[in-house]
């Protein structure tokens, strides 16, 4: 037997295995972290991706606001801001022509201490800080309505400046392919309804994770940018990181250009090709915030089922200490009941929130999943989870009841490596 300690909300939970079952380990790829990230924003700022240096772009005395991650996004924030206020100030710009928006999208708002806690304190005395809340109707500006016919609103607080700084961290995402790039303004700083329309998309078949090209959302996402790049100066300031929340790289310039870029290394970071899939997947979503609530860890959810057999399991460590982190979301799981009734009624009516329930059911139909977690046993019960327990042992004991004692494939990392199985040579076979 071996012991094995995965990450658990702010927290570690440690257990045992027998060594001879586990056939693979999935973590992300060893790259080393920037070491002075002050030249490495510096780089970043004057030798850009598809933009000219930042001195040729920002002019004294002009306005600036930079998008930051929520809570439940890692980025270090606290890192890189006070680097870019600073630099901002040597080209002219003051504190007070500078303003932070946290791009909430449909997420709940963050309190003053939680601002203080993202950016860090002495960034949270210098400028001002808002909430994107996409609730607040006239808190948003129309721009137009996408090809798809997604109508544009955007939050006024990056309309009336001179240049909008779009920061923030890059990983996959499970329908809109990667996350980063175009995502902080759409929808990060969008409106309900702008929001809403955008990812009905996630039902199409070709909004994947990994995947931009001809994927309807983020081709929507784009569009819906690009009417308000038409009149508005984007930068994009995005980083990569590894498991251990250490910066690997800084892309930034323009905000396709970079995005692309940055996903191709987000590609070889992240991803982790496998031999075969595995009876029994056991995953930690990496910690707080990634297991901040149920909403989040599906994320989770979505790479483990990849490295699974069909109607194989999965155990997953996730504190939830925000229980589903939706009401819509557990509302539509104790109405509806089924996979199947929720994708009818979202096929009718696309609801935010009751989106992520099916995101949750579609997975539960290719394996059984069963959660380490602070979530209510009753809800978890509810929301068609096979088990929810306090210790490893009793899921491990449930999944085998059900499954059998075979393969097992780890996931330390779970919310960020994606397993891809090999393809075979048949060839050679």
């Amino acid at each position: 037997m071996k012991t094995f300690e995965f990450d658990y909300g702010h927290g570690t939970k440690k257990f045992q295995l027998d060594e001879e079952r586990i056939i693979d380990v999935l973590k992300t790829a060893d790259f080393p972290p920037i070491k002075n990230l002050k030249e490495a924003v510096h780089e970043a700022l004057y030798h850009p991706i598809g933009l000219p240096p930042i001195d040729q772009i920002v002019k004294p005395g002009q306005t600036i606001a930079f998008i930051c991650n929520d809570l439940t996004r890692v980025a270090n924030s606290f890192e890189f801001m006070p680097l870019l206020l600073d630099e901002m100030n040597k080209l002219g710009v003051p504190d007070e022509n500078m303003k932070i928006i946290f791009s909430l999208g449909t997420h709940r708002e963050m309190t003053p201490a939680e601002w203080e806690e993202a950016v860090g304190k002495e960034v949270a005395n210098r400028v001002k800080m808002y909430n994107s809340i996409c609730d607040n109707q006239e808190d948003f500006e129309y721009f137009g309505t996408t090809a798809m016919g997604t109508p544009v609103w955007l939050n006024k607080q990056i309309c009336d400046v001179d240049h909008v700084f779009m920061t923030g961290s890059i990983v996959q995402h499970f329908f809109s392919g990667f996350g980063g790039g175009r995502k902080a303004i759409l929808p990060g700083c969008a409106a309900m309804e702008t929001i809403r329309h955008n990812h009905s998309f996630m039902m199409k078949p070709e909004a994947v994770i990994g995947k931009l090209d001809d994927n309807p959302c983020y081709e929507d996402q784009i569009q819906g940018v690009a009417l308000f790049a038409k009149d508005h100066s984007l930068f994009l300031f995005n980083v990569v990181m590894d498991a251990h929340h250490h910066i690997l790289k800084i892309f930034a310039g323009d905000y396709i250009k970079a995005h692309r870029q940055a996903c191709e290394f987000v590609e070889k970071v992240y991803s982790s090709e496998i031999e075969q899939q595995a009876d029994i997947v056991i995953a930690s979503c990496g910690g707080f915030p990634k297991d901040i609530n149920i909403y989040q860890m599906q994320k989770t959810m979505d790479n483990a089922v990849c490295a699974t057999k069909k109607g194989g399991a999965v155990i997953i460590f996730a504190e939830c200490i925000e229980g589903s982190g939706n009401k819509t979301l557990e509302e539509t799981f104790n109405r509806l009941g089924s996979t199947k009734a929720i994708k009818e009624e979202l096929e009718k009516d696309f609801k935010i929130g009751e989106h992520k329930a099916y995101a949750l059911s579609r997975l539960m139909e290719k394996a059984h999943f069963y959660l380490v977690t602070a979530v209510d046993k009753g809800l978890a019960n509810k929301m068609l989870f096979a088990g929810a327990f306090d210790t490893f042992e009793e899921a491990l004991e449930a999944a085998e009841k059900q499954v059998g004692k075979g393969t097992i494939i780890l996931m330390p990392e779970g919310s960020l490596t994606v397993p891809k199985l090999k393809e075979k040579n048949s060839a050679a076979d």
